[in-house]
Formats: structure tokens, sequence, C-alpha cells
């Protein structure tokens, strides 16, 4: 490492530990008067975050355009195609975006802040409620700047790094339609692997949709594919395992493995995507859709499996199928360590905010980050069932003496109905109005001023409500009142803590070798779990194996370990500093 990587490494590990003892009070200001806007803007939104594309509408938009007289259309390179390329060719042409949602690792903030890409928004921001996070956004940019504010980082938190960041559902675990899984009988998994048996029971049961469609145990789908085929990475983390780039590690430093080595975890959860495809249980669209295709799919009953509570559950279970005891819940696999995340105290440097060197008007975009921050853009902006916020304060919620509770029309919203929004907050359906940026700006396990989290499932109202047909069954089976609550009491769980680990930067020639690596990885692990036969199986296996290894591929992994490492160091110094 040169001396400039080494004293930027430096500087954010001591950052960052700082942050673990020296978070804030609890706590939020209120947000500033917000300015009169007299011209209409329409400002690019590139988002590497979003899923969907073009003008943002609804009831968000209608919210954006009262407060700011403005309009997003996001551009989203997940949708459009192209990932990075796209990203790239619009670096080139020096014109990413009005506003910039995208990596800020300080390696990637560096290349846009050197390429002239990226508004200094030191100025703008100074006396702005955002402030208060003051300590994460310097933790970003002193890497790059001691004075200078080019980006700020999502989820922020002033909890520990220790304390879990989840609501009553993790991020990931194994959820299946708990209906079928008990009309078959509740049948113990003690591995992943015996989900497929289980599936194929549940699939045989209920054949088709409510559509008459075919039903599948998984439907998978490509746009997130990164260094790594993403749906095989995701049951990683029913195992304490998190990736780095060619590398899954377990996040207690116990365990780093390769993902071409022939034993590991990628390997054995494509292995099961293929016999689930032999069993016909993947769906045959799975390489050829997008997220929103598969969510809809979950939507309409076609999906037996989600790896998220935020797909499977959020998508399926309206307030009439819970009635019915219908839907999605956490099912155990008994030898699961669910990975639950740590609080970030400097916040997801990977997820950042900014705004363009040539927007049109960058006192108006800073409002509207600043916003973003505050108590009432984080009800807008994170407003999600079962896993994000209840939405705007008067429409889906309002404050009591009791405390925040749901409105009719919130319980419709987050119940899944897509209810008709009334005129005056916009119009159309709730869904058609949820924030496609897909960006947390404070981590949604915080208080907000009002003294409640901003999960609104963790509200006392919506706590002590009477238990659906669904809850009731699973709760008596389970022994548990929520998936979090069984985790916590099993011990299934293994947390990891909330480090913003900033690596050094990563040279032209290991950039160059990981994009050709990683095309190499993703295509093959497509054409693996499609594979005719176990013979073909392992054919295409050691042919990736064999063509990433000629492309570099051990150098990159070289770096990719060293730095995991150094990122499970400075977990493991957190952790000291709290005991």
């Amino acid at each position: 490492m040169n001396t400039t990587r080494r004293r930027m490494a430096s500087a954010a590990a001591v950052l960052i530990l700082t942050a673990i003892i020296l978070y804030h009070a609890q706590g939020h200001a209120p947000v500033s008067g917000q300015a009169v806007y007299e011209k209409t803007l329409t400002i690019d939104v590139f988002d590497t975050l979003a899923n969907h594309q073009g003008i943002q509408s609804g009831w968000f938009a209608k919210l954006v355009l009262d407060k700011f007289n403005m309009r997003l259309n996001i551009i989203a390179p997940n949708i459009a195609g192209g990932g990075d390329t796209m990203y790239q060719t619009r670096t080139a042409a020096g014109e990413l975006g009005d506003l910039i949602i995208c990596n800020g690792n300080s390696s990637s903030l560096q290349e846009l802040v050197t390429a002239g890409l990226l508004l200094d928004m030191s100025e703008l921001l100074k006396d702005k409620d955002i402030m208060q996070y003051g300590l994460a956004i310097r933790a970003l940019n002193d890497p790059i700047s001691d004075t200078a504010v080019y980006a700020v980082p999502s989820e922020i938190s002033l909890n520990n790094c220790l304390a879990h960041s989840e609501s009553e559902e993790p991020i990931y675990g194994p959820y299946l339609r708990y209906d079928l899984y008990t009309a078959i009988g509740s049948p113990r998994m003690e591995t992943l692997e015996d989900l497929l048996p289980v599936l194929k029971r549940m699939q045989d049961a209920n054949p088709v949709s409510e559509s008459g469609s075919p039903v599948y145990g998984f439907s998978l789908f490509k746009d997130w594919d990164g260094n790594m085929m993403n749906a095989a990475k995701q049951p990683a983390c029913f195992y304490g395992y998190e990736e780095y780039g060619f590398l899954l590690y377990k996040v207690d430093g116990s365990d780093y493995q390769s993902i071409l080595d022939k034993d590991s975890l990628y390997q054995r959860i494509l292995k099961l995507y293929f016999e689930a495809n032999r069993m016909g249980l993947l769906d045959p669209d799975s390489s050829n859709q997008k997220y929103a295709d598969a969510y809809q799919k979950c939507a309409d009953g076609n999906v037996l499996f989600s790896c998220w509570p935020w797909l499977g559950k959020s998508a399926y279970n309206t307030e009439a199928r819970t009635e019915q005891g219908l839907g999605f819940m956490l099912v155990p696999i008994e030898d699961m360590q669910i990975m639950l995340k740590g609080c970030l105290p400097l916040g997801d440097a990977a997820k950042a905010i900014a705004i363009g060197a040539n927007a049109e008007d960058p006192e108006r975009l800073a409002a509207f980050i600043d916003w973003l921050y505050s108590p009432e853009g984080i009800y807008a902006n994170s407003a999600q069932p079962v896993t994000g916020t209840a939405g705007p304060e008067g429409l889906t919620w309002e404050m009591t003496d009791a405390g925040p509770v749901l409105t009719p029309f919130g319980i419709r919203a987050l119940s899944n109905e897509n209810p008709e929004v009334p005129v005056d907050w916009g119009g159309g359906t709730w869904n058609a109005g949820i924030s496609r940026l897909n960006f947390t700006s404070i981590s949604l396990i915080d208080k907000a001023p009002n003294g409640y989290p901003y999960f609104y499932t963790l509200w006392n109202s919506y706590r002590q409500r009477p238990a659906n047909a669904l809850d009731q069954a699973w709760r008596k089976h389970m022994q548990a009142d929520s998936s979090l609550d069984y985790l916590l009491t099993n011990g299934s769980y293994l947390t990891c803590p909330g480090i913003n680990y900033q690596p050094p930067g990563e040279s032209s020639e290991i950039a160059t070798l990981r994009s050709q690596c990683r095309s190499v990885i993703t295509e093959y692990s497509w054409k693996m779990i499609f594979a005719r036969d176990e013979a073909s199986f392992y054919r295409l296996q050691k042919e990736m194996q064999s063509a990433a290894e000629s492309l570099g591929y051990s150098q990159v992994l070289e770096e990719d370990l060293r730095n995991a490492m150094a990122q499970n160091d400075l977990r493991a110094q957190a952790v000291r500093l709290l005991q």
C-alpha cells in the first residue's frame, strides 16, 4: 500500500473507531424551512440502486413537486441494462446526472471528484439540519478532502455498531408460503438442501396460482448480479456469510471462501438451484427477468420461497390473505445463523448521494438532500410494507396521545391492498407512488423526534394489534412473537458489526481483471443451474474455474482476501471497545 493509501486507510480507521464510542445523542432537529421555487425543474437522478426507471409518479412525486417544484427522472442502470458500462460511459462523457446515488467508497468517490463530476456541497449544507450527522459526512469525505463535502452516506445511525438494524423481520431469511408448509405437515429442515423436498411437496399441493399460472419454488432474476450471481450469494447470508469481491466470508472472521472453490458455499447454492431445476422447482424465466418481474410473480402467488421478507412477504401478504391464514413467513433451517446487520454510526459509504457538478440549481438539490435526512423525508422516502416506514403523516399514519398509529388508509396501503390515493395527495394507486430512489438515508431502527422508531412495525400500536390468522398460527408453532424474536431467542444469528470499512483504491489492472472475471463467473453460474444433467453441471463448473483463472482471478482474489481480513480486524477492534 502506498503512503497516500495508508494515510487514507489509517484516518478512516481512527474515525470509525472514534464513532463507536462518540456517536451522537438521540434526536433530530426539525427540518429547515423550505424556500419558494418558481421554476419547475426536471432533474436526472442517476441511481445505481433503483429498480424502476423514468419519471417518479404518484404521491411521492406530488410531495416533491409541492415542496421543491421538482420532478425526478430516474436513470436506473439495473433496468436500462449495461450496469457498470452505463456508469463508465456517462462518467467518460462528463455527465452522470444532476443528483447521483452510487458507490461512495473512497476510491470510487475519488474517481468522480478527479473527473470533476461532483459538486462540493460544503457551503450548501453547512447550516442545514443534515449536519447533525457531520461525523458520518466527514468520515466519508475526509479521505478525499479535509474541507469539501462531495457525498453523504446512507443508513446513518445514532446507535452503536453492535445494535442490530432490523425490524421485526431480518433483512435475509428463508421465507416460505407458510400456509402450504403447514398443509404438508411442517416438516423439519436440518440443512439448506432440505428445502428442496419440502418445496416439491408444497408445489404438488398447489401446482397453480389463483390466476392459473404455474407455481415454482424459486423465481430468480439477473439484474442485481455483480461480482457473482446475486441469487447464489443471498442464501449464504443464512449462514452468517457476506460477500467481498470474489469472497464469501463469515462476519465473525472465522472463515473465508473463494467462490470458485468446489466446496464453497457459493458452489453449493448453485448446485441447490441446479437440483431445483431438475425437480421443476426453478422458474424457467429466471435468467431473463428483472426484480420487478419476480416481485409481481410473488404477488400473484406463483412463488413458494423468498430470500427476503421485502420480496415474498411484502408482495404476497395482503390483509385479505393473512386473515385467511395465507402468506409468507420465516421457516427456520436448523443449522442457520442468519446475518443481522449492525447499525452504522458512520453510515454506508457504498450507497451515497451527491450533486452533479453541472446541476442547474444545486441549492435546491441540497435542500432536497437535507429533506431526505429529515423526519418528514425519511417517513415518505422509505415507505414500504414490512421492512420500511409507514409513509407521510396525515395520510398513512397520525400521532395520538398513545403514540403513532396507522390510519385506515395506511392499514390498507401497508397490507398490500394498493388503495387509490386521495386526489389531494396525488391520486393514483399507493404502490405507483412509492419512492423509486431505493435509498435509505437514516437507519429505520433509529427514533424520530416523536420518540418512536421509523419502522412502523415497532410501534406499540402495531405490535399490540390483534394478530391475523397467519400470525396466530406462526406464533403458536414457533413460540415467538416475531421472526427477529425467534432468531434472538434461539441464537440462530450472527451480528455483523456496523463498520464502514474504506478499502484502498483498486488499481486499473485489478479493476480490468475483475471486470473480465465477473463476466465469466456470472455467465457460467446461470449456465450451471440450467445444465441438462449433473455431468454438464460439473463440466461447466470446471470451465468457469479455468476461464476465470486464466483471466487473473487469483490476483484479484488475493486483494479481496487482504481487504476482507482488514475489514474484519476493524470489526474485532470495534467489538473489543464495546465490551
